[in-house]
């Protein structure tokens, strides 16, 4: 029955429900038996002129009635007759776990906590010293850390160019002070991280965000925006973007910065996670150095509360008014913090860190797509997050205030959008403190409630 097309027009219920009713309604009236194969997903989308993503949620749904199996390289086959009750149970309530918040998953290993450990007991060795006053931008030593630790991005820039900040956040909110006065344009991704919105609105500046497809910005976009607006600024979060999970390709970023450079347009990377591939693509910095303002924060690939971030400025002069600016904002950036890091970069414990974290990643990632609805989000196997967007009749409101009912927290995507109207999707975050169990448990939660009408969970809300 590869030719089976249901005709959506006798039902007025979302369409992938209608999509299960009528397989079950064809069953029983001998129309499709057990053992005919169903037409592939992408060309039944094809046929009735709907989403991809509709039929897929269709056929799952299908295949939680027991109607149908799917067979790994082969196709879906009619498996079972229509049992009384359609509606698959809920599963039960979830554990309250906050997934609103992307941090990377925590070490568990004794072995590696005890490392951690004993970088911490030798750094408070010299704790007196590391009570004082130092200059602004880091000691000698924690700066050859950070040009060792930049190196693994393929960058070697000296050190007047490189800087030890106390976080991402203050670096951005420093470097963005002197690009653009209050009232002037800064450019950025449509979908783009809530810190630099954050940031743009305290300094009273203009965001602009630019359509994005695949690979990220469109360069023709950004040409034209250069054009049209004199922004002062580029911000853009390339590797694993928060929260759409994008990560630019090499030739994106080679266009981009030519764009940039015809415009003498500055572009401020914030490389949070661009630690995180092993082999990702070379940061903006490495293509086009005169350009960019490069911020390295440890607290993704490393953990969020080491607060210390690795700047590195396009050139000599631009550090000037660079420290005297995050001087006059935080002073310097903590001793302890910053002998921390150097230490656990110089003793291989970083390392060691970003490897548990590039594992339980996959592994986390690897749940979401057992028990996620297949099509039903974008992710990266490295990245910390999930992107849904939300299959009719969900919105972004009804979807969250469900999660949140239950003690799960997600985070809508208008906290993500830079200008215009926001999607109908939301943001989950699989790191931070919660355990594999805990996400299991909330990402079946949450796979019932995308396979259903917002009506048919209400009950269990």
């Amino acid at each position: 029955m590869a030719d089976w097309i249901p005709d959506l027009s006798r039902s007025d219920k979302p369409r992938y429900l209608a999509i299960a009713d009528l397989i079950a309604e064809d069953i029983r009236a001998g129309r499709l038996a057990i053992g005919d194969r169903l037409p592939p997903q992408r060309k039944l989308a094809g046929r009735l002129g709907i989403d991809f993503t509709t039929v897929a949620r269709g056929y799952v749904e299908a295949q939680k009635r027991g109607l149908v199996e799917s067979r790994v390289g082969q196709g879906t086959f009619v498996s079972g007759m229509p049992r009384a009750e359609a509606r698959p149970a809920a599963p039960s309530r979830p554990a309250t776990v906050d997934l609103s918040m992307n941090l990377p998953p925590e070490p568990e290993d004794p072995a590696l906590i005890a490392r951690m450990q004993d970088g911490l007991a030798e750094v408070g060795r010299d704790l007196v010293s590391l009570l004082r006053y130092q200059g602004f931008g880091g000691t000698g030593a924690d700066k050859d850390a950070a040009s060792a630790w930049l190196g693994r991005r393929a960058l070697v820039p000296s050190q007047e160019r490189v800087f030890v900040t106390p976080g991402a956040h203050p670096a951005l909110l420093g470097i963005l002070g002197l690009l653009a006065k209050p009232g002037e344009t800064v450019l950025c991704e449509a979908i783009t991280y809530p810190g630099a919105r954050a940031i743009a609105a305290q300094l009273g500046l203009r965001l602009v965000g630019l359509p994005m497809d695949g690979e990220g910005i469109e360069p023709d976009a950004l040409a034209d925006a250069c054009a049209r607006l004199e922004p002062k600024a580029l911000y853009l979060n390339p590797t694993l973007q928060n929260p759409t999970t994008l990560t630019v390709p090499e030739p994106r970023r080679e266009a981009i910065a030519r764009v940039a450079r015809r415009f003498h347009l500055p572009i401020v990377e914030d490389d949070a996670y661009g630690f995180i591939p092993a082999h990702g693509p070379p940061p903006l910095a490495a293509i086009a150095p005169d350009l960019t303002w490069h911020v390295a924060g440890l607290a993704k690939c490393i953990g969020a509360g080491l607060r210390a971030a690795y700047v590195v400025v396009p050139d000599a002069r631009s550090g000037y008014p660079f420290a005297a600016a995050l001087r006059t904002a935080s002073v310097m950036a903590s001793p302890l913090t910053a002998a921390l890091a150097t230490r656990w970069i110089e003793d291989g414990t970083a390392d060691t860190l970003l490897r548990f974290i590039r594992a339980e990643t996959r592994a986390r990632q690897a749940l979401a797509s057992e028990i996620l609805p297949e099509g039903s989000f974008h992710a990266d196997p490295l990245s910390f997050n999930l992107w849904i967007e939300l299959p009719e009749p969900w919105t972004r409101s009804a979807f969250v205030g469900h999660m949140r009912a239950t003690g799960v927290g997600v985070v809508a995507s208008d906290a993500f959008t830079a200008c215009g109207p926001a999607r109908e999707a939301v943001r989950v975050c699989l790191g931070g403190p919660a355990t594999r169990a805990q996400i299991r448990s909330a990402l079946d939660y949450m796979a019932h409630a995308l396979t259903q009408a917002p009506e048919a969970v209400s009950a269990v809300m």
